[in-house]
């Protein structure tokens, strides 16, 4: 199988420089380099015949530098659907932490938050503990919550509208609630958007969620399901996200991407970001930063 391994610096830490790509080729024996992106992104060939050890000795031959590494097949690089979680994936916040705020009872509802992504607890469970303690919150703290908390992360918006605009689906699927995930679906261009459904009495919450919770399992499912109603093949797919419910989902794709992720997400996922922006999934892709719609 041939290789390419993709060097992404953070725009805010210096980006990349040629010295690291020649450093990262003399390590692994690389072909000649092609920047994506000016100072920013650059790919290049390897014979490897594996690629874990090839990324390995790129990490290691970048001294700990702010710089994202992959190393993907150079086949079928572009996919065809693309997957988000959206609580610290696509936005920059949890949302159900937020809305904990508003009740003030923020510091239990994250500390719950904290341990499922981790992977310490069961979802679902979770999930229904932590809806509970929002017991009676008024309805208009959703929107509240999403004015003044919910942003789109840096390169979210361009990732999806890329994708759409290069004839990928693009489907934004969250263990959140739908009351935000329409909202972060219409504001990033997400053409299929799946979460949960809080319960209301037309003024306040029920403290309670609508079964059945769209968990680890079914974020899988919704991927399975739009691969074969689209006909697209399971190679074809990239997803990615940042806690334990993403598991399933990342470890089942063609490519499976942490961003900023749990230990336990990181160790499993095939490619991470953790310094650049999610622009950096279409360097991994090989899109050129010119190819970008915004």
């Amino acid at each position: 199988m041939k290789w390419i391994a993709v060097l992404v610096g953070a725009r805010n830490a210096g980006g990349l420089s040629p010295v690291q790509v020649e450093a990262a080729r003399n390590a692994t024996a690389g072909g000649d380099a092609i920047w994506l992106a000016d100072d920013l992104a650059a790919e290049f060939p390897l014979a490897a015949t594996d690629w874990r050890p090839a990324e390995d000795a790129i990490r290691a031959s970048l001294g700990g530098a702010p710089v994202d590494v992959a190393v993907i097949p150079a086949a079928g690089r572009r996919k065809r659907l693309l997957i988000a979680d959206m609580d610290s994936t696509i936005i920059g916040c949890e949302c159900i932490d937020e809305l904990a705020d508003f009740a003030g009872v923020k510091e239990q509802v994250s500390q719950i938050t904290e341990r499922a992504m981790r992977g310490e607890l069961d979802f679902p469970e979770a999930l229904r503990h932590r809806v509970a303690l929002l017991k009676g919150l008024p309805l208009g703290a959703l929107q509240q919550a999403y004015d003044e908390r919910v942003r789109l992360n840096p390169g979210a918006r361009t990732l999806v509208q890329t994708m759409k605009a290069a004839g990928a689906v693009t489907a934004l699927v969250s263990g959140g609630f739908t009351f935000f995930t329409g909202r972060v679906a219409q504001a990033a261009g997400f053409a299929v958007n799946r979460a949960n459904i809080l319960l209301d009495d037309g003024a306040t919450l029920l403290g309670t969620v609508a079964s059945p919770i769209l968990g680890r399992e079914a974020k899988l499912a919704s991927m399975l399901e739009l691969s074969a109603v689209n006909q697209i093949d399971g190679a074809a797919c990239v997803a990615i996200g940042d806690g334990a419910n993403d598991l399933a989902m990342i470890e089942a794709a063609g490519l499976g991407v942490a961003y900023r992720a749990k230990p336990v997400v990181a160790a499993a996922a095939r490619a991470r970001i953790d310094h650049a922006d999610l622009s950096a999934l279409l360097y991994f892709q090989g899109y050129r930063q010119a190819e970008f719609v915004d």
